[in-house]
């Protein structure tokens, strides 16, 4: 009795040095997102440039976790996540000495290499756990990236505004996040897979381009894959090109867009974290398939038609120096090149602008918070017991891929056709999806099993 009851409770003491170290990991990552986009325009990168740096970390990433992920069976996870998070600390350094776009993209393919390790932390976390509590540990993970978007901003916008918008500080206060993971992780965390189980693996690939396509197929699911993927081609696009979005029509600095990625990041966790179970609940996961789209299509749409009034802290020619300013090197004039990005004009500011798009963002982030644990929720409900790790690895290559595509679909519309054409593409993509969804994704043997119960509930 005693043993069924452990099997029962996640061991918080296992689990929660893995935590820290994946939190802390997400910090450096977190801390770059909302900067490296004008990071990048201060080196005068075109939008198309920036996709294409965007893709570089999710492209390095789809390629690297399989491969930390056979690495950590051979050798054991602590090394390799050690050996990882030396290359995520490499990246960090790289972006905060770079002085040219080819040492932004390195550190780019650097850190999305060593990004993959979150696989590993994955496996170890299953290493830890029963079947009864993997699915409470795994969530932890989830947690830890809620967190990571919410305090990772707010470290950007403290160190920016220390440093007077120097844009290479931020990288180096990642560095020092990613050097601390590593010292939790040699002297905190414990091996959690046994020397005899090593190397037990089948040589089995565990992922193939066959197996993707065969899985589109699958009557219960295959619609919900190519869910997964043309939902995160929107969704991803966003994340990526947000702050170029926020540069031109707001007048947005890296400080104001970690604010920004903070209120969606809240708006996130907060559906994430309590709200999502109510919803799923009471109204089944196919149900917020439907609203989450609907939502995601009404917001996006509302941040595309966002009206063109700077902050009322806005200085045109402030920003212009801040951006130009970051690309000189010492004993350097100021550079002469135009800044890719047309910045909105200083006669004008006002509230109106930024309390739009906030508000644009709530059914944004709504949706964003329901729809990749809707649709996951979903499938592991409509295949076989035995078909459900395999089937969210496939949803996770699905997902990646998308994102590797995202930026670099998002970079080229905003390029060619301006700021507001990406918004309304993704928000006609989303319209398309949710009136695909009603006529595609019908009512499964979930929604029986459920109606079953409540019968059995009431004539009792």
């Amino acid at each position: 009795m005693s043993s069924s009851s452990a099997d029962e409770k996640l061991d918080f003491r296992k689990i929660f040095p893995i935590f820290v170290i994946v939190l802390i990991d997400l910090l450096g990552l977190t801390i770059i997102i909302p900067l490296l986009p004008l990071y990048a325009t201060s080196f005068g990168a075109s939008p198309l440039t920036i996709g294409i740096l965007g893709a570089a970390y999710p492209i390095m990433q789809f390629i690297g976790a399989p491969l930390l992920g056979r690495l950590s069976d051979r050798y054991g996870r602590k090394p390799v996540l050690i050996v990882s998070q030396l290359g995520t600390l490499l990246g960090f350094l790289i972006l905060g000495f770079a002085n040219t776009l080819w040492l932004l993209f390195l550190s780019r393919l650097i850190d999305g290499l060593s990004g993959a390790n979150i696989a590993t932390a994955q496996a170890a976390i299953t290493d830890s756990t029963t079947e009864k509590t993997r699915t409470q540990g795994l969530g932890l993970i989830g947690a830890a990236f809620g967190l990571g978007f919410i305090i990772g901003p707010v470290i950007a916008f403290v160190s920016l505004a220390l440093s007077d918008n120097n844009y290479h500080v931020p990288a180096f206060v990642a560095a020092a996040f990613s050097f601390l993971s590593i010292l939790l992780t040699k002297f905190w965390f414990q091996e959690s897979l046994l020397v005899e189980k090593r190397g037990q693996a089948t040589n089995r690939s565990a992922f193939s381009l066959g197996r993707m396509f065969a899985a589109l197929r699958h009557p219960a699911v295959g619609i919900l894959l190519i869910l997964m993927f043309a939902q995160q081609l929107a969704f991803g696009g966003f994340e990526q090109i947000l702050s170029l979005f926020t540069l031109n029509r707001l007048g947005l600095n890296a400080s104001g867009n970690a604010v920004v990625f903070v209120f969606v990041g809240v708006i996130v966790v907060a559906v994430q974290g309590g709200l999502i179970g109510k919803w799923s609940r009471r109204y089944g996961d196919r149900r917020l398939i439907y609203a989450a789209l609907a939502l995601l299509a009404v917001g996006l749409l509302l941040i595309g038609l966002t009206p063109q009034q700077p902050v009322p802290w806005y200085d045109k020619a402030q920003l212009t120096e801040e951006l130009s300013g970051n690309r000189q090197l010492p004993g350097e004039t100021p550079p002469t090149q135009n800044i890719p990005i047309a910045l909105p004009d200083d006669a004008q500011t006002g509230w109106l602008g930024l309390i739009w798009i906030l508000l644009a963002m709530i059914p944004t982030g709504i949706g964003g918070g329901i729809l990749q644990p809707a649709i996951n929720s979903l499938i592991t409900k409509r295949v076989e017991p035995m078909e459900v790790g395999g089937t969210l690895g496939l949803s996770a290559a699905f997902f990646s891929g998308a994102n590797a595509l995202a930026p670099l679909i998002g970079g080229a519309i905003f390029s060619l056709w301006g700021s507001t054409a990406p918004f309304v593409v993704w928000a006609v993509t989303m319209a398309v999806l949710y009136l695909l969804s009603l006529q595609r994704i019908r009512p499964g043997r979930e929604e029986t099993v459920k109606d079953m119960a409540t019968i059995s509930q009431v004539g009792h």
